[in-house]
């Protein structure tokens, strides 16, 4: 159960006056009418957005709800958008962990036909009692929520904070996350929790973004990394406060990690039972690069694979295309930063 006392709980503001137990009829309803606006969204000349959804297992009771890294394929539109240009196309996991009646779902993927996928696949394991945890605010990480509006929705205070903020503007990309479910369980820093007889944690990190959660099986040594992680390499979304995310890097670092399950890597990899510990070496490596100055004109002059060439060669990440356009996106936004670079501390 969630440790009540260190957390903060929110009513579901956009299902005034419905009860947070919703029955099966009701949740049936939500799903089926999900399904039917994503069908819309997708257009005829699209596949089914779940067409190319697979369900990997890393480890026992651990699964992977991983679509996209599939070159030259969209799912929702041919114009640019957010979900096919960034999460599809590089590649997309969501997790979770199953014990039991027990389940935990470690974010709600890109689309309501696909949180749809995941809840029918935890209902065929026989999970009955299902709780939600958001990585972090992005979009790609929480366009499932409604899904799952009948459940507890786990979420750092910030991460709420800043889905608020932003809730007018994701209701109205391309394809829009509407209505936005927000979190209803709110917790600060550390949060502790169990599935059957998995012991489990929730800890705060300031990588990628601000509201960076990560969920940690400390008898395992298994770390779900949300985006604080990421292969090929990071998509730096808060230039400014790269600086933070080296130092937060180093302290990841310093945990007793056996295995890391990143939400954007290698299918295959992931499915094998993911990264070691070189992965966090090798996104910090990239950051300390593109932070300095000198070295940024160099990584400007050159393509990602030869630029990241050592930690391709030592097995720490894998090469996939598509991050070249990230890498430049990356470049520009430090480029356009006002006044001097941020510098590690």
């Amino acid at each position: 159960m969630v440790n009540e006392s260190s957390t903060k709980r929110l009513t579901c503001d956009y299902f005034a006056g419905l009860v947070m137990d919703f029955d099966e009829l009701q949740v049936s309803m939500v799903v089926q009418q999900a399904d039917t606006i994503d069908q819309k969204t997708a257009g005829a000349d699209l596949p089914k957005l779940t067409s190319t959804l697979r369900i990997l297992q890393p480890f026992p009771g651990i699964y992977a709800y991983y679509d996209g890294r599939i070159l030259g394929k969209r799912l929702h539109s041919g114009r640019p958008n957010w979900l096919d240009d960034g999460a599809y196309s590089l590649g997309i996991a969501s997790y979770a962990i199953v014990d039991g009646r027990e389940a935990l779902v470690y974010d709600t993927h890109i689309s309501l036909a696909h949180a749809r996928a995941v809840r029918d696949h935890l209902k065929r394991l026989g999970a009955t009692s299902i709780r939600v945890v958001l990585s972090h605010h992005h979009d790609d990480h929480v366009a499932g929520n409604e899904v799952f509006c009948d459940c507890e929705i786990i979420a750092l205070e910030l991460t709420a904070a800043m889905l608020a903020e932003n809730r007018d503007a994701m209701e109205n990309l391309d394809p829009p996350i509407k209505p936005l479910v927000m979190p209803n369980s709110l917790f600060r820093d550390r949060l502790d929790l169990a599935v059957g007889a998995r012991r489990i944690q929730l800890h705060h990190f300031n990588i990628h973004s601000a509201d960076g959660a990560v969920l940690w099986l400390p008898d395992e040594r298994i770390l779900f990394a949300g985006d604080t992680l990421e292969d090929t390499i990071t998509f730096i979304s808060e230039a400014q406060n790269t600086a933070q995310h080296i130092e937060e890097l180093k302290r990841m670092r310093k945990w007793p990690i056996r295995r890391i399950l990143p939400n954007h890597g290698d299918p295959e990899r992931i499915a094998a039972g993911g990264y070691d510990a070189g992965l966090i070496d090798a996104n910090r490596h990239y950051l300390e690069r593109i932070i300095d100055p000198g070295e940024r004109e160099g990584f400007a002059a050159s393509t990602l694979e030869d630029a990241i060439a050592d930690d391709l060669a030592s097995g720490a990440i894998s090469y996939f295309p598509p991050y070249e356009s990230v890498h430049r996106q990356n470049i520009a936004a430090f480029k356009a930063l006002p006044g001097p670079d941020p510098v590690p501390a």
